[in-house]
């Protein structure tokens, strides 16, 4: 997004346009490593902090679409607090649809 600031509205507005659910499970864990403070994370996302990525305890394939969604929502709220959604703009940005899950896909 050149010229002007990323907000979590512009960007969580872009990752759910076009029926996107969140990122493919490649570029997932990608974008959790890029966060920064996530070294107190929790399995659960206890005191409402992010979760480590549900991959590390679950199957991608079991874990159900909603719950995918919100703790992608949840890395880009990090993200915003920790100063970072330029970053993440430009990395979330830079993937091709094909990259992205989908909802009823």
């Amino acid at each position: 997004m050149k010229n002007s600031e990323e907000t979590f509205k512009t960007l969580w507005g872009y990752c759910t346009s076009n029926n996107r659910l969140c990122l493919r499970l490649k570029h997932w864990y990608k974008l959790f490593k890029l966060l920064k403070n996530t070294n107190s994370l929790s399995v659960h996302g206890d005191n409402g902090e992010p979760a480590n990525p549900i991959i590390i305890d679950h199957n991608w394939y079991e874990i159900i679409p909603l719950e995918k969604q919100l703790q992608f929502k949840s890395y880009i709220k990090l993200a915003e607090r920790n100063g970072q959604l330029e970053e993440m703009g430009e990395y979330i940005r830079s993937l091709s649809e094909e990259e992205w899950e989908h909802f009823g896909l």
